[in-house]
């Protein structure tokens, strides 16, 4: 990717979403007091949470290597889209606008990344019937 604004926006993005997703998936796993009793309140156990955890985990570990073999990348943020998804979705329903929008902006974060990804091709434009 050349310097251009498109891969500054990537950057700042990547930097972002590992920014709000990796100390949230720590937290799971090292099972942090507070982020259990929040999950406890959205109906997840300690077992839930801690394997929540564990694949948001793997999912931060991919973006990370992403940096490496950019295709790890896309991986990583592909199995993190349904969390950030379902996190969007609870926080929403149970009205905790803190987290409510911490997942909102993931959602817009892994959208924007997929589709400045040069190996991604996501057309927003009319579908032709064939």
């Amino acid at each position: 990717m050349k310097t251009t604004s498109k891969a500054v926006l990537y950057w700042i993005c990547y930097l972002w979403y590992l920014y709000i997703i990796a100390p949230s998936a720590t937290k799971k796993i090292i099972l942090y007091p507070g982020m259990v009793q929040s999950m406890q309140s959205l109906g997840f156990d300690t077992t839930w949470t801690l394997a929540i955890g564990i694949a948001e985990i793997i999912g931060v570990l991919l973006v990370i290597a992403g940096l490496f073999k950019s295709q790890l990348r896309t991986l990583g943020i592909l199995l993190l889209f349904p969390f950030v998804i379902g996190a969007f979705t609870a926080h929403m329903a149970h009205q905790e606008y803190y987290h409510f929008y911490n997942s909102l902006i993931m959602c817009v974060l892994s959208f924007i990344l997929l589709f400045l990804d040069e190996r991604i091709r996501i057309n927003l434009g009319q579908v032709e019937n064939k």
